[in-house]
């Protein structure tokens, strides 16, 4: 597999470009930069001489996190969740996809312009009007959608994710330093990983979660896979995507925007807007276990919070997993 990235000569994405037929005749690269951080995978912009384009590429390991393997098969799980959902709706909210080259594990998009990403939400914790209920209006439609018998488990990738939401956070030798991250915040988090009512409960979760469901899910449904371009709201990045509960997706949701804004009425709020059944407590849990995961694991999130405030959240997920009042 070519791996490509911003050293690579334009001239040679050109020929790549080319070779797999998605490039107008004549056309060329004449500028290659990264658009955004790119968590999982590499995502290049590719200025040509008529167009701007995303082209996206994995590896066999965590883009962010070079030492931690990962699947490099997840983007044709990522392709056909955005095949399985054309029709239904939503392609407003999704860039469209312009090749797939499963051999070189490459995606190409469209570029969406001058978008970014929405975890600007944990800096200005206030979403504006109408995201909210545009986010779970676009989420409801995928949850409708037909999820055929052959639509990819993702397995290998979730068993990753499994680990890093419902295992790691609560091992106390899993080397990974909280108080590097803010002094104080290990101890912090003490009372929770020692709490063996809540990690049972979560690890049961977890099981659920390794387990195949009826519902066609994102799979990473936080502000990290949603864009803001224009005044409009867009869904990128569903490479966790894989046949769950829809309450693992709404759950996400609601936990980011609870540690986002600090308001715990944002969880009702989305149960309310969401248009098919949901299981609240189950979607209570998901949220709780989100927030612990992100407070206290190793896949932290550009928020900027007092202990005071970490101390609260964490309470609140306690109560959320636990189905407390």
């Amino acid at each position: 597999m070519k791996e490509f990235d911003t050293q690579t000569p334009p001239a040679e994405i050109t020929a790549g470009l080319t070779a797999l037929g998605w490039l107008e005749t004549g056309e060329t690269v004449r500028e290659v930069s990264l658009a955004g951080e790119g968590n999982m995978n590499v995502v290049l912009r590719l200025q040509t001489d008529r167009r701007s384009l995303i082209l996206k590429q994995s590896r066999p390991y965590v883009q962010k996190y070079p030492d931690i393997p990962a699947p490099v098969e997840r983007i044709r799980s990522e392709y056909r969740f955005y095949r399985e959902v054309n029709g239904a709706g939503i392609d407003d909210y999704l860039p469209t996809i312009l090749g797939f080259d499963d051999e070189g594990c490459l995606m190409l998009m469209e570029d969406l312009g001058q978008a970014e990403d929405m975890t600007f939400l944990y800096r200005t914790r206030k979403p504006e009007p109408g995201v909210v209920k545009s986010l779970v209006t676009a989420l409801a439609r995928i949850h409708k959608c037909t999820l055929l018998p052959d639509y990819p488990e993702n397995k290998e990738l979730r068993h990753l994710n499994h680990q890093h939401i419902f295992v790691l956070p609560y091992m106390e030798d899993n080397g990974f330093s909280l108080d590097s991250v803010q002094p104080g915040l290990a101890g912090l988090a003490k009372p929770y990983t020692g709490d063996q009512e809540l990690t049972h409960a979560i690890a049961s979760l977890g099981e659920r979660y390794l387990s195949r469901g009826n519902t066609l899910l994102h799979g990473d449904y936080y502000p990290g896979s949603w864009l803001q371009a224009s005044g409009r709201a867009f869904i990128i990045d569903p490479e966790f995507t894989f046949p769950g509960f829809p309450e693992f997706d709404l759950g996400v949701m609601a936990g980011h925007l609870l540690m986002a804004t600090m308001d715990p009425g944002m969880l009702p709020e989305i149960l309310k807007l969401y248009t098919a059944p949901a299981d609240a407590p189950l979607v209570r849990q998901v949220a709780g276990t989100e927030i612990l995961r992100r407070l206290i694991g190793l896949a932290q999130l550009p928020m900027e919070r007092s202990l005071e405030e970490k101390s609260k959240l964490l309470e609140t997920a306690r109560k959320l997993v636990l189905d407390e009042n």
